[in-house]
């Protein structure tokens, strides 16, 4: 059944704000008010690599640069150094994405906003896969949560990071739910904050032009 959230996307930002400190690695939840799940500390994401890094990159497919190019590898920039696991126990590895523009987008299961912007990420993502790919990083919440809202809100078609633990939402220091952060094709942070749905997809399009 659809679910009763709205399609329609907000103008503002969200009113919750959860501070994401060190103890999302163990009651996460707790600490927000309009929060629910579990109080137990949860699986880490298998983040290998912190952003300010001269590591070698985690182990998976050789970045190439954006489909179409030629020539040598596209350098790996910091930001996208880090391997997690998806909502389906697939290992993901952020250095596949180098070479593109790239937008994280955090949320939680529960979130209303999330629910409202997830109608757009499912509308445009599956257009710029291959140009600006999109991300979602599940945090805040429980897995089969996190499963059934990316099932409600036909999702499955886009890469979701399960971060129960919070370990990305502290690398990138995020402190509300929803935002999206956006990379842009040499690596930089261009943008972390909220956007409704017209900026979004007002912002991809440019990126991806």
């Amino acid at each position: 059944m659809r679910s009763s959230y709205p399609r329609t996307r907000p103008g503002g930002r969200p009113a919750a704000r959860l501070a994401v400190a060190a103890t999302l690695a163990g009651t996460l939840l707790a600490a927000s008010a309009c929060a629910v799940g579990p109080t137990t500390a949860q699986p880490a994401a298998e983040v290998a690599v912190p952003i300010a890094t001269s590591s070698p990159l985690p182990a998976g497919p050789t970045p190439t640069g954006a489909p179409g190019t030629t020539g040598a590898p596209a350098p790996v920039p910091d930001a996208l150094r880090f391997t997690a696991k998806t909502l389906d126990g697939t290992a993901f590895s952020a250095a596949t994405l180098a070479g593109r523009p790239v937008v994280l987008w955090f949320w939680a299961p529960w979130c209303a906003t999330c629910a409202s912007q997830a109608w757009t990420v499912a509308e445009i993502a599956p257009k710029y896969r291959d140009t600006v790919p999109i991300v979602g990083v599940a945090g805040l919440g429980e897995q089969k949560a996190m499963r059934s809202f990316v099932t409600e809100f036909e999702l499955g078609g886009t890469t979701q990071i399960d971060d129960r633990a919070g370990a990305l939402w502290r690398r990138f220091e995020i402190v509300e739910q929803s935002t999206f952060l956006i990379i842009d094709r040499d690596g930089k942070v261009v943008h972390q904050g909220f956007l409704d749905g017209e900026d979004l997809t007002r912002r991809v399009a440019a990126l991806a032009g």
